[in-house]
């Protein structure tokens, strides 16, 4: 029997940290996970030491020999990673390009799991990206990496439907399981020299930046349709938020109104029995609201605490 294929494991959040759980569970016979590379442990605050990544904190309770390199395109890095030996180098959300030395590692190749249906939403944010657009569908692709952002040859896709309510902690979820079976589905192959590489077509290519708070204000000017998308792509961070007077506050959820548009974009035309806002196209129903610092509510209650009424106006 041919000895177990040796697994390097790269990645940083929770979605990476699912799927690495996954793979430790399913290892044995077939593969085992040698090493683990991940982010440096960040402060806690206030004196109380450090605390690793999502996928730290997993490698350590299984006790996987851990790197966690400040720069990667140093020799010594290079030599960390050469000293496992490994046949594959599986990635997820890592966050950083690999320079050719690390990728020209491992003995079979160094693999990328990306959270969409691959030329669409390459890039950081491509879960956000996929809801924002209002795509139908979105999957997990296993590829070659390259020295490109998400730009090399796939070797297949993995393909679920986006809910109307699908956020973007629901979609990450679903996702993370997806990828964690393709990995695996991978491996596989992979043991059996059986994966097929194919070229991504660059005309199709679409990319997705890194998500910062300030894309999360809501222009109201945009269509409700757009914007009750934010609400939902947006959550759990950074949120979809607006202002009310001088205050920011939060909109974690909505829906879109069948109603005809009158009045200024931004203007609360009603507040019984919901809120409803009028949108530089159609309207939206506001559903659940937050204040700075206090908990999330119905947004019917926070208007009725605000003594908010029809004619007021949401941002600037």
């Amino acid at each position: 029997m041919a000895d177990p294929l040796k697994i390097v494991f790269m990645g940083t959040p929770a979605l990476a940290a699912h799927i690495l759980e996954r793979l430790v569970m399913a290892s044995g016979a077939n593969f085992r996970v040698v090493g683990v590379v991940t982010r440096p442990d960040k402060p806690r605050g206030r004196g109380l030491g450090t605390e690793p990544s999502e996928v730290g904190a997993i490698a350590a309770k299984h006790q996987i020999p851990t790197l966690k390199p400040l720069k990667i395109r140093t020799w010594s890095f290079l030599s960390e990673v050469e000293e496992f030996d490994p046949d594959i180098l599986l990635v997820a959300a890592y966050g950083r390009i690999l320079p050719a030395r690390i990728l020209d590692v491992p003995r079979i190749a160094p693999m990328n799991v990306h959270a969409s249906l691959l030329p669409r939403h390459r890039g950081a944010a491509p879960i956000e990206g996929a809801i924002l657009a209002g795509d139908a569908e979105t999957g997990v692709t296993i590829m070659r990496i390259i020295e490109r952002m998400d730009a090399g040859p796939m070797y297949f896709q993995r393909t679920i439907p986006i809910e109307p309510t699908d956020t973007q902690a629901t979609l990450k979820e679903k996702l993370a399981e997806l990828g964690a079976s393709a990995m695996l589905d991978a491996i596989e192959l992979a043991s059996r020299s059986a994966l097929v590489e194919t070229p991504q077509d660059e005309s199709l290519a679409t990319y997705t930046a890194q998500v910062e708070k300030k894309d999360a204000v809501i222009d109201w000017t945009a269509s409700a349709v757009q914007i009750e998308r934010m609400t939902r792509a947006y959550d759990p961070w950074p949120v979809a938020r607006t202002s009310l007077g001088r205050d920011e506050v939060l909109i974690w959820r909505a829906a879109v109104e069948e109603a005809a548009s009158s009045g200024s974009p931004g203007t609360i035309v009603a507040v019984k029995p919901n809120p409803v806002v009028q949108c530089g196209t159609g309207r939206l129903r506001l559903i659940e609201m937050q204040a700075a610092g206090r908990k999330r509510i119905s947004a019917a209650d926070f208007l009725r605490g605000k003594r908010v009424e029809a004619g007021a106006r949401f941002g600037p």
